[in-house]
């Protein structure tokens, strides 16, 4: 099975699903959208599949730092060019895998998807 696990490496929750796909014995590559950004179409791709409310962390310091007017009125087109611009606004991490996609950890819901 390959997976690829999207995020940010120093994000606790991040930490935290790394150390139980190591611990279930599970092979995945990092993508680090702080350093590789992340494309705005698979954004689009991710936004249709989980929903972008769920996609877009509107409780961290970056969201809440931006301006009103980016803020105001957001759909899925706005939020994605959002997520685009300010990476740090993706709920963190996002699991791509065979069976579809992960968003946060949650260790439960990752042994269903994963094992």
């Amino acid at each position: 099975m390959t997976i690829t696990l999207y995020g940010i490496p120093n994000c606790d929750t991040v930490k935290k699903a790394r150390k139980w796909l190591d611990e279930q014995g599970i092979a995945y590559d990092f993508h680090d959208y702080k350093k590789q950004g992340v494309d705005p179409a698979k954004l689009r791709v991710w936004a249709g599949e989980a929903g972008w409310e769920v996609l877009l962390n509107r409780r961290g310091t970056t969201f809440r730092a931006l301006p009103d007017e980016l803020k105001d009125g957001i759909d899925a087109g706005k939020a994605v060019e959002i997520m685009a611009g300010h990476t740090s606004t993706i709920k963190r991490p996002v699991v791509e895998h065979p069976g579809g996609l992960l968003v946060g950890f949650d260790a439960r819901a990752w042994a269903n998807a994963l094992a």
